[in-house]
């Protein structure tokens, strides 16, 4: 069975969508990703779209894709939606595509708009020179706390998961992708200091942070450094001593 919604102002371009999906693994379309997720983008008609196709789900999950739970594609189309409505920005949701058997889900996609985009938040970690760097982080901070205020609790706010476009001179604008994991929800203050853990912000970007979002949130400096930086380190601690554990692993494997 297939299942493919298309945005009311896409219905138009339904057809042509369907067929590119099918063509998927054949068009020579720009291919922008292939890891546990591939995303290729491709011009249907005039426009160009990202698709992103899914990894195939193991049976368990499948079959919760398919009777419990919204599968990744429906979620990210829905979610694209709710951002937009609450004034945030991402990539325009165009459509999403589900195939499924009697056991579960087979195979889906999520197809926005393409973005022109100058860089994603990783640059701004591994550039420290990178031109007007502060106040992207500043106005990133403005964007993150937008977020916060909206009752948005976006899962994987991490470097990769929001783009960057410079729309004038010390103007920029900020686009969520990746969109699946997100809950609306009210944060508290600690909520929200760990929702920032994940960009893996540097001690001298969780000071420029901590001072932005403080101003806009009404807490001291001091008191949101604090929790900001305990946060972003015990995170990264985290994820060190996960990879170390991986590494002794295969060491101990090779020996054997």
């Amino acid at each position: 069975m297939k299942n493919l919604i298309i945005h009311s102002d896409f219905q138009d371009k339904k057809a042509a969508i369907e067929n590119a999906i099918m063509s998927f693994e054949t068009d020579h379309g720009n291919l922008l990703k292939s890891d546990r997720n591939s995303i290729k983008s491709m011009e249907v008609e005039g426009l160009n779209l990202n698709f992103k196709k899914f990894k195939t789900p193991h049976l368990f999950n499948g079959f919760i894709y398919k009777y419990i739970r919204p599968s990744k594609a429906k979620r990210s189309y829905e979610y694209a939606n709710v951002l937009l409505q609450k004034s945030i920005q991402t990539p325009t949701p165009v459509a999403y595509f589900e195939a499924t058997n009697f056991f579960g889900l087979k195979e889906s996609y999520y197809i926005s708009l393409q973005i022109d985009y100058d860089l994603d938040f990783r640059v701004l970690i591994h550039d420290l020179n990178y031109p007007n760097r502060d106040e992207i982080l500043k106005q990133f901070t403005i964007f993150t706390f937008s977020l916060h205020e909206a009752g948005i609790n976006f899962l994987d706010h991490s470097p990769g998961n929001t783009l960057i476009v410079k729309a004038k001179e010390n103007q920029y604008e900020f686009y969520l992708i990746d969109l699946n994991r997100m809950r609306f929800e009210t944060l508290n203050f600690n909520q929200r200091m760990h929702n920032i853990r994940r960009l893996w912000p540097s001690k001298y970007m969780v000071k420029i942070m901590a001072k932005t979002y403080a101003s806009l949130v009404g807490k001291s400096f001091e008191d949101t450094h604090a929790i900001m930086l305990k946060h972003s380190r015990d995170f990264q601690k985290k994820v060190n001593s996960k990879k170390l554990r991986k590494r002794r692993q295969k060491l101990q494997f090779k020996k054997v």
